[in-house]
């Protein structure tokens, strides 16, 4: 959805708005200005207009703390956001830098991990009610279930049997996972996927989180294994010939973050590696059951015709991911106790 002239009145943008080429896949996202000065972004509804205030409070304290951080412009009318019926728009400051959607090497993952390690430092001093909440994004038991029924419903499916057998692997994996779900709660980012991690044009020095609609309460163990996941496996999600977990990476990335992040209890510090095969596990179920239902994820038609197919690949990679992480569990896990 584009701009219309009434929606730009309510910070009066006389600016030029063209649509942002890293927009994301959730909300549609414009740049104001050349040179940059503004985001502007339709925030999809599955947000409601709330979440703002929660973005609010959150990144004034990190900016209180010294972290640098996109904060909200108010409209003309001292207003947060402008609500509409098809979602509300937004305007961020801008923050100058680059955009990396992959890790190209330990260091970088450093930078980020340290700057990640300050924000959570940051707000584990802070308490905070959150204003909306989208319950269950990693309730890794229920996603399970909700494999276990798309399986049953998979009678007839054209990649029924794929399905089965990858199904029947990822369940079975997980009854042999070995943590702890019941872990305390902090504030946490939600989604640190690496392009999420605004970086200096070095591509080397991360600057900034971007990205706050998943601002929630949520165990680190789950904010960190999801964070690995992304960062240490160099070959990204479209090439599953090349899926691994890459130690040194994780390594890297784990001293930078256990030395600037917030103090941890012994229970945090032994699920941060099981974390990471957890959250493989947990996609790579949320993604086999799509292949079925192709109710939740887009595919990439073009790359993969047949439905659910891109989906069934997805989850093939990540379950391959989670089988890495596991093989190499007790090296990392070394590496977390060396810290």
């Amino acid at each position: 959805m584009n701009p219309s002239q009434k929606i730009l009145e309510h910070w009066a943008i006389t600016e030029p708005v063209q649509p942002a080429i890293d927009g994301g896949l959730i909300n549609d996202t414009y740049i104001v200005g050349d040179p940059p000065s503004a985001i502007l972004q339709h925030v999809n509804p599955i947000f409601g207009p709330a979440i703002h205030k929660d973005i609010e409070v959150i990144t004034a304290h990190l900016e209180a703390a010294g972290l640098t951080s996109p904060r909200l412009v108010r409209t003309i009318k001292n207003e947060l956001c402008v609500e509409s019926n098809s979602g509300a728009w937004r305007l961020l400051s801008f923050v100058p830098g680059t955009t990396v959607h992959k890790i190209e090497r330990p260091s970088q993952a450093a930078s980020a991990a340290r700057l990640v390690g300050q924000f959570h430092r940051a707000t584990a001093s802070l308490d905070h009610k959150f204003n909306f909440v989208r319950p269950g994004a990693h309730d890794t038991a229920l996603h399970m279930r909700t494999l276990t029924a798309a399986l049953d419903e998979a009678d007839g499916h054209a990649l029924e049997g794929e399905v089965r057998a990858l199904g029947q692997d990822i369940l079975s994996r997980w009854k042999t996972w070995e943590g702890d779900l019941d872990l305390p709660q902090r504030i946490c980012h939600g989604d640190l996927k690496i392009s999420n991690i605004r970086f200096a044009d070095d591509r080397e020095t991360a600057l900034c989180l971007l990205d706050f609609d998943t601002f929630s309460h949520q165990t680190i163990a789950v904010e960190m294994g999801d964070a690995w996941r992304s960062w240490c496996n160099p070959a990204g999600e479209d090439d599953i010939e090349k899926v691994r977990f890459d130690l040194d990476i994780f390594e890297a990335s784990a001293s930078a973050w256990l030395q600037s992040g917030p103090e941890l209890s012994q229970q945090e510090a032994a699920n941060l590696v099981p974390g990471i095969e957890r959250i493989c596990l947990e996609l790579a179920a949320r993604f086999c059951a799509d292949a079925v239902r192709q109710s939740y994820f887009k595919e990439n038609t073009s790359r993969f015709p047949q439905r659910g197919r891109h989906n069934l690949y997805r989850a093939a990679g990540q379950f391959k991911l989670g089988c890495s992480a596991r093989e190499h569990r007790t090296q990392a896990e070394a590496i977390v106790k060396s810290r």
